[in-house]
């Protein structure tokens, strides 16, 4: 019964907080309906409605933001308690929220993720990709997964992987049919694959050379947000792609794909795992960043708090 008051509990947080149902249960790894259901129970126990629901927009009642400002700190208190206990296991169990850009997350997937999981087999990781930057504490992430620039200043960040870059590739076929270009402004006369943003901005690539920079609003027969859509479409010869090097490393060694434009394409800033401060952290939260930074040889950076 605790258990499930919980639940109850945190669901109605997190729809309160994402004001759509469908995002909150995205956040708790759980189903639109089971998140739905959990609302309604608590809602039925209570004998109250805590959220008015159209078909575009959920937000709180009166009673609904009366309650949810009384239970919060207390919900938070709940939380706190049970990660004082679970850090004093002595085998890390339990699960680990991260939150990553796609491609950061497919550069630490076989690097750190999947290491980390054969030596601790009994943590459960749950990792949320997106292309927005999210607020790691608001959405219940444990930790968090930036270009070093992009993370937050209150955060602690712990380096991880080397230098990145950009890259502009292509098929032999295409190249051969198209030709090679040999400054950006020859992409003009090129299909390229769009890309994207999560705000619906199309990607303009970026390049640098010699001080110049300039940023090119390409073209060609596909708009996609998903990497690894691009670097099919380039497999197959439909055009070049901007993509993160380690995503095309092998198809570059293999000779599938063909590096263009490389004196103008940047140089990125390193990867980093970032974490709030926190008192107790668990044993799982505690072995995964002594384990990154055993991989990422970062021995300068202070230990957990």
């Amino acid at each position: 019964m605790v258990q499930s008051s919980l639940t109850e509990l945190d669901a109605v947080l997190m729809v309160a907080r994402r004001g759509k149902f469908r995002t909150a249960a995205l956040e708790l790894g759980v189903s639109t309906t089971a998140l739905s259901n959990a609302v309604g129970k608590l809602e039925r126990a209570l004998g109250i409605r805590l959220f008015n629901r159209t078909t575009r927009s959920v937000s709180l009642t009166e009673a609904g933001q009366q309650f949810v400002a009384q239970v919060a700190p207390a919900v938070r208190e709940i939380h706190e308690a049970m990660e004082v206990a679970r850090s004093q296991q002595a085998t890390p169990s339990g699960t680990l929220r991260i939150n990553a850009f796609p491609t950061a997350a497919r550069e630490i997937f076989t690097s750190l993720v999947l290491p980390f999981l054969r030596a601790h087999p009994q943590v459960h990781i749950d990792i949320v990709t997106e292309g927005r930057l999210v607020d790691i504490v608001a959405g219940g992430f444990d930790l968090g997964v930036r270009s070093s620039d992009l993370v937050p200043a209150d955060m602690i960040a712990l380096p991880f992987g080397g230098v990145r870059r950009n890259v502009v590739v292509g098929s032999p076929s295409y190249l051969e049919a198209h030709g090679t270009p040999m400054v950006p402004q020859d992409l003009a006369e090129h299909s390229c694959l769009r890309v994207r943003l999560p705000d619906g901005a199309i990607y303009r690539w970026p390049f640098e050379k010699d001080g110049q920079s300039v940023h090119i609003d390409v073209d060609g027969a596909i708009t996609l947000d998903e990497a690894s859509l691009a670097r099919t479409a380039a497999l197959a010869s439909v055009g070049l792609t901007l993509a993160m090097e380690s995503d095309v490393r092998n198809d570059i060694e293999a000779g599938r794909l063909v590096r263009v434009l490389e004196d103008w394409t940047l140089t990125l800033s390193p990867l980093s795992l970032y974490y709030p401060s926190r008192r107790n952290p668990t044993a799982a939260f505690k072995a995964f960043v002594d384990f990154a930074r055993r991989q990422s040889g970062a021995n300068t950076l202070s230990t957990v708090a």
